[in-house]
């Protein structure tokens, strides 16, 4: 018996990696009965071929289906597409709550005329805890390091070009953005976790089409990091920082030192679900 980690499913076919070596195997039975789907992610027990155990995972996502993440790249472009800062906070409050690190990667930059708004921006979520990188550095190639990670964003980001740029010989398939759309086409057909950098790298569709339902609008409020830094300064003890009087957080917010655009996507966040 060896324990490995399933990195690719295709049908019920699942590609197990032990160690430098992979091989193909089956799933048992005994799964399927049981209502158990495995996922790209898993850590699993293998015998003869089968698959016999699938050992507890840290976390879980349906879309895309893949386990035990260690972190997510989110991947903003700041130029065609314009750079959405709602689905950027909307990513990383899905992110947090799922006890995965969110890393920012900001792409085109070299697309702006001006770069003071999104170096301000930058600065901000560096500022609250966040590591932030552009396509432009080799340092975030030091990330990936033991690690699981997912990579994703909106359409025509630039998240299949940022994985073939870190690691040449995965070619990954891109598109060029749809002139007409405004965004880009949809290049990823499955998941598959790679070798990249020595960890595991998921190019994963549809993951921007996340949605907070799953969360509550405490949920929500408790993973906007900066507001649990004051949490205890605010009048009342469980507030939402909406309505409150005597709210820090809108002090904050009034006087410049909480990002006003990420204050207005958390009210828009709380108030859908």
């Amino acid at each position: 018996m060896n324990k490995g980690k399933i990195v690719k499913i295709v049908s019920n076919a699942f590609t197990v990696q032990d160690l430098d070596k992979k091989s193909i195997c089956r799933a048992r039975g005994k799964f399927r009965n049981d209502g158990i789907v495995p996922m790209v992610g898993d850590n699993v027990v293998v015998s003869d071929g089968i698959i016999t155990e699938i050992l507890p995972r840290k976390n879980e996502l349906v879309r895309p289906f893949v386990s035990n993440v260690d972190q997510a790249v989110i991947v903003a472009s700041v130029k065609s597409p314009d750079l959405s800062l709602n689905l950027l906070d909307k990513l990383i409050a899905v992110i947090e709550f799922n006890r995965i690190r969110p890393v920012i990667c900001f792409t085109k930059l070299d697309l702006l005329d001006d770069k003071t708004e999104i170096s301000n921006i930058m600065h901000y979520y560096k500022s609250i805890g966040y590591d932030v990188y552009t396509n432009e550095t080799d340092e975030i190639k030091n990330i990936f390091k033991n690690k699981v990670t997912v990579f994703t964003g909106q359409t025509g980001a630039g998240k299949s070009t940022l994985l073939n740029k870190l690691e040449k010989t995965l070619n990954i398939n891109t598109a060029e953005i749809s002139k007409a759309l405004g965004r880009g086409k949809h290049t990823t057909r499955h998941v598959e976790l790679y070798d990249i950098l020595d960890g595991l790298v998921a190019d994963t569709p549809g993951f921007s089409a996340l949605s907070l339902s799953e969360m509550t609008p405490s949920d929500i409020r408790d993973n906007f990091i900066e507001f649990n830094e004051y949490k205890g300064e605010c009048k009342y003890r469980d507030c939402m920082h909406d309505r409150e009087d005597d709210c820090e957080i809108k002090k904050l917010v009034s006087a410049g030192k909480i990002l006003k655009s990420r204050y207005e996507n958390y009210l828009k966040f709380i108030s859908e679900v």
